[in-house]
């Protein structure tokens, strides 16, 4: 039950259902009983949760939310600016360098005013990378026009996500929301938390879309023109109706956060203050570290220290005059901060907290800032015993001896300097001699020989023992063999993926050379500056490398969609550089989302199994026949399975990235785990895809395609289905004669084109 402030009467909550469940889980759950029209989204640890959960309720027929898989986190900012454009209801959900990659969206949906509700699970933002939560990527958002709710449990996220809606489409606000919560803390713990039993409830609380009338694409008898550039005197009006409708959505948040406690017996105020009715002393913390405070309150209270919380809940906009109230009498409040804004002597937050302050004349709150909590390093008691020790001592004091630090960084000792284990290796260490790779007279076409395989096993490896990946993964084996096939020094770029992960969790890394990581989306376009950088300051004399180093960027995971942008650019400027993707068919460091390399029909984990759905809808992209078509020297398909082949294609890749331009290799790599197979059968499942004509091995040179071997020929071809049924995630298509019989039909339609490029040099 709750009471209502203005009338003082009992009022009976809505019937609910208690479970143990994450916040992540609790997101999916309110979106799917509100029932979103549209989710734009793309896979990112560790908000993907989000999308995950609904699929599978969409594969079971539970809501009718159309969920988009964009080609990153820009294209679903895209995708959903769109859908709210055209009147529909909208929700997306992100974390870290997805919401820095969506952001140049965020300012202009605020700006022309469309809501939406986006989840934002708060992670550490690169460099260097840490997949951990922390509040990095939500302080981006401070300056977007979005208004944002800050949930501490799985609970509030909840009851937050269906509050937001109702505050976004407010006739007063008509912002876009932001739901952040805390990554891994609050998104994967589970907790016990209610939600109403039927979906009614949540969506007559809600109600229908208040603005019917707003301007939107979908009724062409009322043509409207959004976007139109402005003039400095209009652009002034539209930040500051912004401004006004920003401001406005702090009295809309606790109207709603009313009416919700009247429904569930649940309210959310503004502020959250823990035992600030005579508190001397404060901490300030956001969401889930507020939460883990509350019991070093409590003991400091046992102890006769007048110890107080302040958690918000509530932070664009930002709530000064509740401040102002919370702190009249607190003498000292520390300001605890998951993100630095660096050089500006403390957070976001804290020079806020002081600017709101300021304007109060009788307020004489001490306030300190600490940076604590990156990249996911827990809180704990004893580091709230620290915060409110150091407010103790600045009450004191009457000042604060250190108005800015971090809290808990080591600053190192000379005994613990990284030393490495192995010594390096370049340069004829990994020249063999035993591979000729020479221009054809007549066609000018590569030939390469090739020396019996067991000689080239006594180069040594690229990579290291001791990666972590997992157990009968294909994509390391494959990347190895490949390189035993470039003689010489090499220098390789890894985009985020399986791939970098386990071979470079610092302090220790698996690679033998020079090694760089860059982010999905970007990988081509920084190697491209890194290989033009290197011929530049060569021919100036300013390197003194007789030999040239080959320059690889290898990209898998999907990496191939978020990044198709940079990777066309540098094909197109043909740098020179060889670009090598491991194809494991889908976003598999991520937890095995569908990619748009995951074939039709396969089970992932946003492209569920059910009597809603059968898996992914639509073929897997050509990526290779893309690249051709950038007119690069070189493209390639190879395989483990036909090892010669694949070194071949490796020796021709680096003479044609180290004398013309770039070259473009895919290779089909086995994940067991989520393949859904055995640990050892990774070779024979990558054969079977090649031996089916699934996975073609060709080649294309200077524009000719060649077949590089033809199982038809060598009579070695077996029907798709042979190797569909390796996989569990491909059992449900061997029950589907229609769908079975496209993706077929998709396989054959593919290599017939392939065999008439084969046989004409013009095509």
């Amino acid at each position: 039950m709750a009471v209502s402030e203005d009338a003082q009467t009992e009022i009976i909550v809505a019937e609910q259902v208690t479970h143990f469940e994450s916040g992540n889980e609790m997101a999916a759950t309110a979106a799917a009983q509100i029932n979103y029209h549209i989710m734009g989204y793309f896979p990112i640890t560790p908000s993907t949760e989000v999308a995950q959960y609904l699929d599978q309720m969409k594969a079971n027929g539970l809501h009718d939310i159309q969920l988009i898989a964009a080609d990153g986190e820009h294209g679903s900012a895209g995708i959903c600016y769109g859908a709210a454009m055209a009147g529909a209801r909208v929700i997306n959900a992100t974390s870290s360098q997805g919401f820095l990659y969506m952001l140049e969206q965020l300012p202009t949906q605020s700006g022309t005013r469309f809501p939406m509700v986006l989840n934002l699970v708060t992670r550490a933002v690169s460099g260097p990378l840490d997949i951990r939560g922390d509040h990095s990527d939500l302080y981006y958002g401070l300056n977007t026009g979005w208004v944002i709710l800050t949930a501490s449990t799985p609970q509030a996220v909840y009851d937050m996500n269906i509050m937001a809606l109702k505050i976004a489409e407010h006739s007063e606000v008509r912002l876009p929301v932001i739901v952040a919560y805390d990554g891994f803390f609050t998104s994967h713990q589970k907790r016990k938390v209610q939600y109403f039993k039927e979906n009614e409830v949540v969506q007559n609380f809600v109600g229908p879309n208040p603005n019917p009338n707003y301007p939107n694409v979908s009724d062409p008898a009322h043509p409207v023109t959004i976007g139109a550039h402005m003039g400095g005197d209009d652009l002034l009006n539209n930040h500051y109706q912004l401004s006004v409708a920003l401001e406005k959505a702090g009295e809309v948040y606790a109207e709603v956060a009313r009416e919700y406690a009247a429904l569930s017996g649940r309210e959310h105020k503004v502020l959250d203050l823990y035992r600030m009715d005579d508190a001397e002393v404060a901490v300030f913390l956001l969401n889930s570290a507020g939460e883990s405070a509350k019991d070093t309150v409590d003991a400091l209270r046992a102890k006769g220290i007048r110890a107080g919380l302040v958690r918000p809940n509530l932070i664009r906009p930002f709530p000064a005059e509740q401040l102002r109230q919370a702190l009249k009498n607190v003498k000292a409040l520390l300001v605890g901060e998951r993100a630095d804004s660096y050089g500006a002597q403390g957070g976001n937050l804290t020079h806020e907290i002081r600017s709101a302050l300021q304007v109060d004349p009788d307020n004489k709150t001490i306030i300190l800032s600490r940076i604590f909590g990156l990249g996911g390093k827990d809180f704990y008691a004893d580091d709230a015993e620290a915060f409110f020790q150091l407010a103790m001592d600045a009450a004191a004091k009457g000042y604060a001896e250190k108005p800015f630090d971090y809290h808990g960084y080591y600053p190192g000792d000379a005994k613990d300097a990284l030393v490495p284990v192995m010594e390096p290796l370049h340069g004829d260490a990994y020249k063999s001699g035993l591979i000729e790779v020479t221009p054809s007279e007549d066609t000018g076409l590569l030939k390469v020989k090739l020396p019996p395989l067991r000689q080239l096993t006594a180069k040594p490896h690229r990579l290291a023992p001791g990666h972590g990946a997992c157990p009968g993964c294909g994509a390391l084996s494959a990347l190895e063999l490949f390189f035993k096939g470039i003689e010489g020094d090499m220098v390789v770029l890894f985009q985020t993926g399986c791939a970098y992960v386990v071979t470079a969790s610092y302090p220790y890394s698996s690679h033998n050379q020079t090694f760089v990581h860059n982010l999905f989306q970007n990988g081509a376009a920084t190697l491209a500056g890194m290989v033009d950088a290197f011929y530049e300051l060569k021919r100036r004399g300013e390197v003194q490398i007789s030999d040239d180093i080959t320059f690889v960027m290898v990209s898998g995971d999907g990496g191939m969609d978020i990044g198709m942008g940079a990777t066309v650019g540098a094909a197109l400027r043909n740098h020179k550089m060889i670009i090598l993707e491991y194809d494991n068919e889908g976003y598999m460091n991520t937890g095995s989302q569908l990619s748009y390399s995951t074939p039709m029909g396969h089970m992932t984990s946003t492209s569920g199994v059910g009597k809603a759905q059968k898996g992914k809808k639509g073929h897997h992209k050509d990526t290779a026949q893309i690249l051709a078509a950038c007119n690069i020297p070189y493209v390639f398909t190879g395989a483990e399975s036909n090892p010669q082949d694949l070194l071949q294609k490796a020796a021709k890749a680096q003479w044609y990235a180290n004398n013309v331009g770039t070259a473009y290799g895919k290779l089909l790599c086995a994940c067991p785990l989520n393949w859904k197979t055995s640990d050892h059968s990774g070779y024979d499942l990558v054969k079977a895809a090649v031996d089916s004509c699934f996975f073609p091995l060709y080649e294309i040179e200077q524009g000719i395609t060649s077949i590089t071997y033809n199982p038809e020929l060598k009579g070695k071809r077996i029907p798709a289905v042979e190797w569909l049924k390796g996989m569990g995630k491909t059992k449900h298509l061997l029950k589907d004669e229609e769908l079975l019989q496209n993706f077929e039909a998709e396989i054959e339609r593919r290599w017939s084109r392939l065999k008439l490029k084969n046989e004409s040099s013009l095509l």
